[in-house]
């Protein structure tokens, strides 16, 4: 079971956008802070009367966020 749901966060053209990895969920904001919250109620929403294990998940999983940084080389 996992402890850890990923999620890729990457800068779009106005929004830098959240993709998780081990669920269907996605969401954005204008700042990190605000992603960060909005990434926590999206799963706490998705998962809302779900059973964990169905999603290979412990109980009380922790998310690991990896951000994508620009181009280093332009």
């Amino acid at each position: 079971m996992k402890r850890i749901i990923q999620f890729h966060i990457y800068k779009g053209d106005k929004y830098y956008i959240a993709q998780c990895v081990d669920l269907p969920v996605i969401t954005q904001a204008k700042t990190l802070d605000a992603l960060a919250k909005n990434i926590k109620e999206a799963v706490e929403l998705h998962l809302e009367d779900e059973n964990l294990s169905d999603f290979d998940l412990e109980k009380h999983p922790s998310i690991l966020a990896n951000v994508e940084l620009s181009e280093i080389y332009a």
